[in-house]
């Protein structure tokens, strides 16, 4: 495709299928999964379309081998839609006996009645991937001079340009990572988000597992969840906010299935708690912190646009925050790694931890920028280094403060904690 902007799937997408027989590309609708895998794939089928997906699942119950004969790797969309598939793709990797034969995408995970009807896990023959929005750097919005896998292997100075804005940061909190969204003028740029958001309440949450769920309920817990974004907020709480901001309240097992619903389509996505070995006895706590996969869907549940958000400091930067997480995971997953966030019960907090599959990790704390924020972010990072205990674990091979601002990013020299901003990061 003429107008494909390269993302950091493509190339985790070539690796998997050089290992496995099918590859499981996971993650919410728009995000670009089917387009990605269209670049890679010889022949496809595409599920989405009712009588498409009729016609294939009666060609699969009467040939399953000339149902998938496609060429290879053959793109299955929207599998989930023909729980059979699962069985059936499994049995043609185990009697082909050869890597990259599948690619399926799907914006569900599914129902419990699907899972019912496979008779075999996939373990050994499936590999999975779950791809995410765009980061700024896949939309062209981050300059990359500043790559995180590097400073996993390099401690270097750094005096890199930035030229994204405040103004900049916000418009890109509202539009989200959604790829049709990229390059499209401002308007219409963020309309896409508030189009997501409508498609989640008023079609998906109601028919992703057959649950009967309500539109306006899914509404105003979306707008409770945007409330407390990147807290660890309970249960107890988001019923709490309902009470107090809306006509009508949830209980708690409606709340619970509302928000397992928002998980099986990836609209949410709450980052685990990081465990570390650590000098002191401090307990550290161990609830995940709530995110939605986008910040955009945030902004769109409580009606926010870029001038608010401006208006709105604090808000914004738990807004910023929620981008830069979602950034991280994308690229911390390519280096075969994962986000955390920390936080003990004395209070220190460190708003995320990039730990690598072989031990090595990052602290980042995330601001919105000024010499006071900084000063601060620094001095998280610095507290939290000295509880770490290094006989038991690896010293953190960087510090960072991601921040929304600043002319230029650089290493700072009296505690080597480097300041990036976010329009400067790449893998």
């Amino acid at each position: 495709m003429e107008s494909y902007r390269h993302r950091i799937m493509d190339d985790l997408l070539k690796r998997k299928l050089q290992a496995k027989g099918a590859v499981l590309i996971e993650g919410p609708k728009w995000c670009g999964k089917t387009t990605t895998a269209e670049e890679i794939a010889a022949s496809k089928v595409l599920l989405a379309r009712t009588d498409a997906k009729e016609s294939f699942r009666s060609l699969l119950e009467i040939d399953m081998d000339t149902a998938l004969a496609g060429a290879a790797p053959m793109l299955i969309d929207e599998w989930q839609t023909v729980p059979k598939l699962w069985d059936a793709v499994r049995y043609t990797v185990d009697h082909r006996r050869t890597m990259g034969q599948f690619i399926l995408t799907g914006s569900a995970v599914p129902d419990k009645k699907a899972e019912e009807e496979r008779e075999h896990s996939g373990t050994g023959r499936f590999g999975w991937l779950t791809m995410r929005p765009m980061t700024l750097f896949e939309s062209g919005e981050s300059n990359g001079s500043v790559s995180i896998g590097e400073l996993f292997t390099a401690q270097e100075d750094i005096l890199e340009t930035n030229k994204l804005k405040l103004q900049d940061i916000a418009f890109l909190i509202c539009r989200g990572g959604w790829p049709m969204a990229v390059g499209l003028p401002e308007e219409a740029a963020l309309e896409q988000a508030f189009d997501y958001y409508d498609a989640v309440t008023k079609e998906d949450i109601v028919k992703v597992d057959g649950v009967k769920r309500t539109s306006e309920r899914a509404q105003r817990l979306m707008r409770a969840y945007a409330r407390h974004q990147g807290t660890q907020a309970s249960i107890a709480t988001l019923r709490e906010d309902l009470k107090n901001n809306d006509s009508a309240t949830l209980d708690d097992n409606t709340i619970s299935s509302y928000l397992d619903a928002l998980k099986k389509i990836f609209v949410v996505e709450d980052l685990p708690a990081w465990n570390p070995n650590l000098r002191s006895k401090t307990a550290i706590r161990t609830a995940d912190t709530r995110y939605f996969v986008d910040p955009s869907i945030a902004t769109a549940a409580l009606g926010l646009g870029p001038k608010d958000l401006i208006n709105d400091l604090k808000t914004m930067g738990f807004f910023f925050e929620a981008m830069c997480i979602r950034d991280l995971r994308v690229f911390a997953e390519a280096l075969n790694g994962k986000v955390y966030h920390f936080r003990d019960k004395s209070g220190l907090e460190c708003d995320a931890v990039i730990h690598l599959r072989n031990g090595r990790y990052g602290l980042i704390e995330i601001k919105l920028g000024g010499k006071s924020l900084i000063d601060e972010g620094a001095a998280t990072l610095n507290s939290l280094e000295a509880q770490i205990d290094t006989t038991r674990m690896k010293s953190p091979s960087f510090k960072m403060i991601l921040t929304a601002t600043g002319e230029h990013s650089y290493r700072r020299p009296d505690d080597g904690i480097y300041v990036v901003p976010i329009g400067c990061i790449k893998l």
